[in-house]
């Protein structure tokens, strides 16, 4: 008995691990993606994503304080644009590239998205990716 909760508590980890690990491959992805879309310098960028990640854990703050109101969070969402708008054109310099920072969460997610339906699609792709 002692065996198989030893094979059990081994099978749990793993699935852990590798959990773990995708999270972190999206989130390296995620970062070359936004760093290349607003074309960020390293100055820009060791700037850029302290601030972006205030804004991101404050947007997930207001999700879960409004759960079930579209309507409030996205009041909320507002406001918080509004707040680090000028933090994030204190950094980027420009309108169109602070604009731009807000729709990059979306546009992130859509290419993900996509990613995914073209792997779906073609099997030997996503058997190559699991083999890495």
């Amino acid at each position: 008995m002692k065996k198989v909760y030893i094979v059990i508590f081994f099978f749990f980890s793993c699935a852990y691990i590798c959990a773990a690990q995708q999270g972190q491959r999206l989130e390296a992805l995620k970062i070359a993606f936004i760093t290349r879309e607003l074309n960020l310098t390293a100055t820009e960028a060791q700037n850029f994503w302290p601030a972006y990640n205030g804004f991101i854990y404050e947007i997930k703050q207001a999700r879960q304080t409004y759960p079930n109101d579209e309507i409030a969070f996205g009041e909320a969402r507002l406001n918080i644009q509004k707040k680090y708008k000028g933090e994030f054109k204190r950094v980027l310099g420009d309108d169109e590239r602070v604009n731009k920072t807000f729709l990059l969460e979306p546009k992130y997610r859509e290419m993900l998205r996509q990613e995914l339906i073209n792997r779906q699609k073609n099997p030997r792709l996503l058997r190559l990716y699991n083999q890495r």
